[in-house]
């Protein structure tokens, strides 16, 4: 055999070996393909010429209110006079104090709920607890749950930094009205019945008291 043919099957002996050896190392290749990861220096060079804008809008407050709306401002204007104001947790506040607020209104328990009333709701819930004692109606009412917490508007003054939120709330409860004999009157206490209700709450941001007062109801 001439030393050429011994040269070629060197050759082709070192070929296979080291297809072999790629097949272990990198596997065995079939179907689609990514493309190669570009180099960072390439990645620079095939962005856009412009930079991203951190920031945004704030979740915390286009989650409940639409962005660039009057409530939206009075958020962020809490918010920069309160840094850790959060909206979210806000109401998560407030469908508590929903909760408390009405089942002590119920019970005529307004002592109770006094340090999260404003002057005139404190002074209404007063008034008619008075009326239905003195006609002698008791009010039993057994919590069920809130179906919905809203947040509807929102406002503060600048000058006195007094923010105000008012809030849609439905709630469910059982509730009947007993007679002094008591009879009841009004209501079925197997019966759960839908409430709504629209509160606003007041409190100056800033303030080392952290509790924001009922001051308005409606429905």
């Amino acid at each position: 055999m001439s030393s050429a043919v011994i040269q070629l099957l060197v050759l082709a002996g070192i070929a296979v070996f080291l297809i072999l050896r790629l097949k272990n190392v990198l596997g065995t290749r079939e179907g689609f393909e990514k493309p190669p990861l570009q180099r960072p220096d390439a990645q620079r060079r095939s962005r856009p010429d412009f930079e991203v804008i951190e920031g945004g809008p704030d979740r915390d407050i286009i989650d409940h209110v639409e962005d660039g709306s009057d409530a939206a401002k009075a958020l962020a204007a809490m918010k920069l006079v309160e840094p850790g104001f959060s909206v979210s947790e806000f109401l998560e506040g407030a469908r508590g104090a929903y909760e408390m607020i009405l089942m002590a209104f119920e019970k005529g328990e307004i002592d109770r709920i006094a340090p999260f009333l404003g002057e005139e709701v404190h002074q209404t819930f007063i008034d008619v607890v008075g009326e239905r004692e003195d006609q002698g109606l008791i009010i039993e009412a057994n919590f069920v749950g809130v179906r919905e917490v809203t947040l509807t508007d929102a406002k503060f003054d600048r000058d006195s930094q007094e923010a105000e939120i008012t809030v849609r709330f439905v709630g469910e409860l059982t509730s009947v009205v007993r007679n002094s004999a008591g009879e009841i009157i009004e209501g079925n206490p197997n019966e759960i019945k839908r409430q709504k209700d629209t509160w606003t709450f007041a409190r100056v941001m800033g303030e080392d008291n952290p509790n924001w007062k009922l001051v308005a109801t409606g429905e």
